[in-house]
């Protein structure tokens, strides 16, 4: 009987500490942008301008203390919105295979509740 007394009670406490962090991002709360590649071109010139280019990639989210929020996907045309809670992020795609380049430039957001910040991943 104590043993199913104690077992109910670890299983709410546990239920307890895992409500909050599960708690879903407000509607209307998040980030919204692009994921750019650039430059890509072998040698910018001033006439001859190198705009970065929308990338479809893997983008990871980090809160304050480095612990990871969620990843998204990136739209062939580099777009994503993703709902997140109020709160200052790290943002950092995914190195493509290998290849030195293009080389994830970390960036941090700061979003505000019931708004999208947009942003920029390169």
């Amino acid at each position: 009987m104590k043993r199913i007394v104690a077992s109910i009670i670890l299983a709410g406490a546990m239920a307890a500490c895992g409500s909050q962090a599960a708690q879903p991002a407000p509607p209307g709360t998040g980030i919204q942008g692009m994921v750019q590649a650039g430059p890509t071109c072998p040698v910018e010139r001033i006439n001859s301008p190198c705009p970065p280019h929308p990338l479809a990639a893997t983008v990871v989210v980090r809160d304050g203390t480095g612990a990871e929020v969620t990843r998204f996907h990136s739209g062939s045309d580099g777009r994503f919105k993703v709902n997140l809670r109020p709160g200052t992020y790290n943002l950092l795609g995914l190195m493509i295979g290998s290849s030195f380049l293009p080389r994830p430039i970390p960036t941090s957001v700061t979003v505000s509740a019931g708004a999208y910040t947009s942003v920029n991943v390169e």
